[in-house]
């Protein structure tokens, strides 16, 4: 049994239950993101909240994700596009971003 969830559900649960694990503006980009995965895939995701709170991360800035991640090779905030080698990366604004965690 499945039930659609609209970008509003999605970004209210998120703000009720997880406040802290994505901005309102991660949570807008992950959404559309989720969206487009379904469409170019053909497959529904199964609205699973906490299963998203420990597959994906927003950083801020690169150098977040350098205090979690020990990758020398990202120097700088043009570099970090170099993460899709390892996952997928979702970007939020200038300098903030989501991945899948790895």
């Amino acid at each position: 049994m499945k039930t659609t969830v609209s970008e509003y559900e999605f970004n209210r649960w998120f703000k009720e239950n997880r406040p802290n694990n994505f901005s309102y503006a991660g949570r807008q980009v992950l959404f559309e993101w989720l969206e487009e995965y379904e469409a170019d895939t053909g497959e529904q995701i199964e609205f699973d909240p906490v299963a998203l709170c420990c597959e994906y991360t927003e950083y801020e800035d690169l150098d977040e994700f350098k205090a979690n991640y020990t990758c020398e090779e990202y120097q700088d905030i043009e570099d970090w596009e170099g993460i899709n080698d390892y996952t997928i990366t979702i970007p939020v604004g200038e300098k903030s971003f989501i991945i899948q965690n790895f």
